[in-house]
């Protein structure tokens, strides 16, 4: 088939490529407009984009899907599908319409569960023992369209929401060509979401990345991992913002002796338990490890050094 990819981010990359190295000819990508990114602010090309112009397929780039001239654009392409990955944009109704199979979408989450723009990290931040990836035909409702295919994903106990989305990112590229193969000879045909389970994914927002200390400590670790490497989980001490890697709960029996439980009213939640190796936080219910830990302005560093070159008081508290 004649397909017309739409996807922004690295990880709709793997998708690309195996549908360019698939019997289906890619003829055009579609992806958000460049953008400044990074600290420097500097305008640059999406992964998409930039993984098109190394291979000499055409790129366009509309500010809204929206626009007749991207209409235009789509038609005289002449797809006959349209695959999508993390594009970032709702596509209207006239542009769904273009292509003979229409657009059809790799979600990594099992639908109806986690619709929306997050689904690994929720499902890493709410526990879920095991999430997947769906391509299903797009509709204008948000992830509601019929299902193609499935498969499923073991979310593991230190799982971050990077570390499991890269594994579904690889794993749906071939769910994606199988998904185009099976509509192209006629062998697959959507199946309507089921009405229970369903639930959303909204993106998660900087202020919602801040750890609530007074959680307990295995919600505490699904917050940080969730929000790894993006957003990025942050807490405040001495008033500025430092962001942390993923922690370790601690079993109770290996908690420092000098960590006093919240419940006995010894110490607060997101006080700052200094050791000569390590350094752990009171939480509501238990006590977490800190791994990495970067100051603003600063790189990553081992928790322990952090604390060493702050020369942390007994009885700091995490904000």
């Amino acid at each position: 088939m004649r397909v017309v990819f739409a996807g922004t981010p690295a990880v709709a990359v793997p998708s690309l490529e195996a549908i360019a190295a698939s019997s289906h000819e890619v003829v055009a990508v579609v992806t958000r407009p460049d953008a400044p990114a990074g600290r420097g602010r500097k305008v640059v090309r999406s992964d998409v984009g930039r993984w098109a112009d190394a291979h000499d397929v055409p790129v366009l780039a509309p500010r809204r899907p929206s626009e007749p001239e991207f209409l235009d654009a789509l038609r005289e392409l002449l797809p006959d599908c349209c695959p999508v990955v993390a594009y970032g944009a709702l596509v209207p109704r006239p542009v769904l319409d273009v292509p003979k199979h229409g657009w059809v979408n790799l979600h990594f989450s099992l639908l109806p569960a986690w619709r929306g723009a997050a689904p690994v990290q929720r499902a890493v931040m709410a526990g879920d023992p095991v999430t997947g990836a769906s391509t299903f035909l797009l509709e204008e409702g948000l992830d509601t369209g019929p299902v193609y295919g499935v498969l499923t994903e073991t979310v593991r106990p230190r799982d971050t929401s990077g570390d499991l989305l890269g594994r579904l990112a690889q794993a749906g590229a071939g769910l994606l060509v199988a998904t185009l193969d099976g509509i192209e000879d006629g062998s697959l045909t959507a199946v309507p979401q089921i009405g229970d389970g369903v639930s959303l994914a909204p993106k998660v927002s900087v202020e919602e990345a801040r750890v609530d200390w007074s959680l307990p400590a295995f919600v505490v670790d699904r917050r940080v991992r969730g929000c790894s490497p993006e957003p990025g989980a942050w807490t405040t001490l001495r008033g500025e913002r430092v962001k942390l890697g993923p922690v370790s709960p601690v079993p109770q029996e290996q908690a420092p002796a000098d960590a006093p439980d919240p419940a006995d009213g010894g110490a607060r939640p997101g006080t700052l338990v200094v050791g000569r190796r390590d350094v752990h936080v009171v939480t509501g219910g238990g006590v977490v490890k800190l791994g990495l830990v970067q100051p603003q302005g600063k790189r990553p560093m081992p928790a322990a050094d952090w604390a060493r070159g702050l020369r942390i008081d007994a009885g700091e508290v995490f904000a």
